[in-house]
């Protein structure tokens, strides 16, 4: 499944110049149609938002997701940006038949040094999903759980959605610039 995404994506990003360009409307599009479906992102958000998700209304996890959506969607859209040549090697999978979660490792590889870039996944009763990945050693879930933590700790769930919110639009400022 991570062979078949990545090649899929790597292919499409190639061959639309708008996604190299770094339009962000046109990659929000290309990641709901492409990339989304094999993501579990409410798992994905409510782990990094940590143990307040379940204090959260439905209302404030919507939120939640779709500005955390928004703001991976305009992080890594410069990464997608950057897309010429690259491959994606899958290394061989440790996995028993019966486990429900497994660690994909793969390497992008380039120019220069090879990209270390793992999936967590989890089996559902739809099939494999994303909800964790990680960047050359650092896992994204981890990194956002200690900034979310702190906001709400500062400013509740109500102060990191605004956070959230007021990220989204000033990377919104800097692209149209």
């Amino acid at each position: 499944m991570i062979r078949r995404l990545s090649t899929d994506v790597l292919s499409n990003i190639k061959a639309d110049k708008d996604v190299q360009k770094g339009d962000v409307s046109k990659i929000t599009s290309f990641v709901d149609s492409k990339v989304m479906p094999n993501v579990n992102f409410t798992r994905m958000t409510a782990s990094a938002v940590g143990r307040n998700w379940r204090q959260a209304t439905p209302e404030q996890q919507k939120r939640l997701q779709d500005e955390f959506k928004n703001m991976l969607v305009r992080t890594y859209s410069g990464a997608l940006s950057q897309v010429k040549d690259q491959t994606v090697s899958v290394k061989p999978l440790r996995a028993g038949a019966a486990d429900t979660e497994v660690i994909v490792r793969t390497e992008v590889i380039g120019r220069g040094d090879p990209v270390q870039l793992d999936y967590r996944m989890e089996k559902t009763t739809s099939g494999w999903k994303i909800y964790d990945f990680n960047v050359l050693g650092v896992w994204m879930v981890e990194t956002y759980r200690t900034q979310f933590a702190q906001e709400i700790s500062a400013h509740g769930i109500d102060g990191l959605i605004a956070t959230l919110v007021q990220r989204n639009k000033s990377g919104s400022a800097e692209k149209k610039s």
